[in-house]
C-alpha cells in the first residue's frame, strides 16, 4: 500500500513540474498505479470518470456558471455596480466598497469567485485605478471580495461538497449565509482603514452620476435575482439544480428582452465560454473521482486516520492540524479537485470526533476558498492582477492584512460551530 501511494504521489508531482493540467495529472497519477498493480481493471477509469459526473445535483454547476455568464454579459452587473454607487454616494473608499457590495449581490447570483472577480473586477478595477487607488489595492480587494463567491449562497463548492458527503445542499446554502455576510463586513472594514490612511476619496464626476431612484429601477431585476434563486430554494419550490435552471431562464429574459443588451448574436459566444468553463470543471470531476477511488482502493483513509490518531487524539489539534493542511492544499490543487479528493479522506477522521458534517463542509470550504487568494494557484488573485495590468506578487502586501482578517474568522468558524449551523437548524426546528 504504501508503495502504491508513493507512486501516486511522485507521478502527480512530476506531471504539475512538467505543467500537465491537473484534472490530467490526477488520471495519469491513478492510472499508472492501475497499470503497475495490475489488480484494477482499465476500464474502471471510465467506469468512475462517466458515474462520477452522471449526477442530477451536478447539473447545477453548468447552468449557474451559464447564468453567471449572461448576466456579465447582459448588463446585469453593470446595473448592479452603477445602483451601489447611486446608494453609496462619494466618501473614503466609496468605489471599495462598492466592489464588496456588487460582488456580494453577484455572488449571489453566479454562485463562482472567478466569474464574481471577472464580472465585477472587469468593471470597477479601471474605475478605481482612473479615481487614484494604487493598482495593486484595487486588484487585491477585488480578488477577494471574490472569495465571497463560494461561500455566499448559491455556492458552487457547497454543490460539490454536498455531493461528496451526503450532506443536503440547501442546508449548505443556509449555513453559508452567515460566514459570507462576515467575510463581506471585514473586508469593508479594512476597506476604510487602508483608503483612510490612503487618502482615496472618491468624487464621481457629475455627468456620471446616476439618481438613486433611476439606478434602483434598473438594477431592480438583478437586485430581484438572489432573491428569486434562493427564495425558491429555502421555500420548498425548487432544488438547488432547479433554481440553477431558472437563473438562467431568469438571465436570458431580462439580459434580451428587458435591457435588450444582450442579442441573439452573441448567445453563441455565451454558451461556448459557458461550455468551455463547465466542461474543465467537470474533466476535474472525473478524473478526480478516479484518483479518489484509487486512493480509497489502497485504504490511505484508514492509513490517515491512523497516522493522526497515532499523533494525537485532540479533537481542537486534529481541527487545526486539518486546517493548516487544506491551507497548503488550497494553494496547489484547484477547488473542486480538492474537494472531490480529500472530503472522502477527511471526513472519516472528523466524524468519530463529533463534528457536523455540514460545520466540517464549512471549514472545508472556507479553507479552499482561501487557496483562491493564496499562490502558486490563487486563481481570484490572477484574474485581478490581469484586470489591473500588474503582476500578482505585486498585490501581496494589500493582500496580507486581508488574509490574516479571514483567518482569523477561519478560526472562529473552526472553533465556534453554532456560527455555521444556528440558521439550518432554526429553520428546520432542530
Amino acid at each position: 500500500m504504501l508503495g502504491a501511494i508513493g507512486i501516486l504521489t511522485i507521478v502527480f508531482i512530476l506531471c504539475l513540474l512538467i505543467n500537465i493540467p491537473i484534472a490530467i495529472s490526477l488520471a495519469i497519477s491513478a492510472l499508472t498505479v492501475v497499470l503497475i498493480e495490475g489488480t484494477i481493471p482499465i476500464s474502471f477509469l471510465i467506469q468512475a470518470t462517466f458515474t462520477s459526473n452522471d449526477s442530477f445535483s451536478l447539473l447545477a454547476v453548468p447552468f449557474f456558471i451559464l447564468a453567471g455568464e449572461l448576466m456579465s454579459t447582459g448588463g446585469i452587473s453593470r446595473r448592479l455596480i452603477d445602483f451601489f454607487k447611486s446608494m453609496v454616494g462619494s466618501w473614503t473608499g466609496s468605489l471599495g466598497l462598492i466592489t464588496i457590495l456588487a460582488s456580494l449581490i453577484f455572488a449571489a447570483i453566479s454562485g463562482s469567485g472567478a466569474a464574481t472577480v471577472a464580472s465585477i473586477g472587469g468593471i470597477m478595477i479601471p474605475h478605481m485605478i482612473n479615481s487614484g487607488y494604487k493598482k495593486p489595492y484595487a486588484a487585491a480587494l477585488t480578488a477577494s471580495a471574490g472569495a465571497l463567491g463560494p461561500i455566499i449562497p448559491p455556492s458552487i463548492v457547497f454543490i460539490f461538497y454536498g455531493i461528496m458527503a451526503g450532506v443536503s445542499i440547501s442546508d449548505l446554502f443556509i449555513a453559508g449565509i452567515v460566514p459570507g455576510l462576515l467575510i463581506a463586513v471585514i473586508l469593508v472594514i479594512i476597506n476604510y482603514i487602508v483608503c483612510k490612511k490612503e487618502g482615496y476619496v472618491d468624487q464621481q464626476p457629475e455627468e456620471e452620476k446616476i439618481g438613486f431612484w433611476r439606478s434602483l429601477n434598473e438594477a431592480k431585476f438583478g437586485l430581484l435575482a438572489p432573491i428569486i434563486i434562493l427564495g425558491g430554494i429555502y421555500g420548498g419550490i425548487v432544488t438547488p439544480t432547479e433554481a440553477a435552471v431558472v437563473a438562467v431562464v431568469y438571465s436570458l429574459i431580462v439580459s434580451i428582452f428587458i435591457y435588450k443588451e444582450l442579442r441573439f448574436s452573441d448567445l453563441m459566444d455565451v454558451f461556448l465560454n459557458a461550455a468551455v468553463t463547465s466542461g474543465s470543471v467537470m474533466i476535474f470531476v472525473g478524473t478526480a473521482t478516479f484518483f479518489g477511488k484509487i486512493l480509497t482502493l489502497e485504504q490511505v483513509p484508514q492509513y490517515i486516520a491512523n497516522g493522526i490518531s497515532d499523533f494525537t487524539t485532540n479533537p481542537i489539534i486534529i481541527l487545526v492540524l486539518i486546517n493548516l493542511f487544506l491551507l497548503v492544499v488550497g494553494m496547489f490543487i484547484e477547488t473542486v479537485a480538492a474537494l472531490l479528493i480529500f472530503v472522502p479522506l477527511l471526513l472519516p477522521i472528523v466524524i468519530p470526533l463529533g463534528v457536523d458534517p455540514l460545520h466540517f463542509g464549512m471549514i472545508v470550504c472556507f479553507n479552499l476558498t482561501l487557496g483562491l487568494l493564496t499562490p502558486p494557484l490563487g486563481l481570484n488573485l490572477f484574474i485581478g492582477a490581469k484586470v489591473a495590468n500588474i503582476r500578482f506578487e505585486e498585490t501581496f502586501k494589500h493582500l496580507t492584512p486581508i488574509l490574516v482578517a479571514l483567518l482569523i474568522l477561519l478560526g472562529i468558524i473552526t472553533f465556534v460551530p453554532q456560527l455555521t449551523l444556528f440558521l439550518p437548524h432554526l429553520l428546520s426546528g432542530k
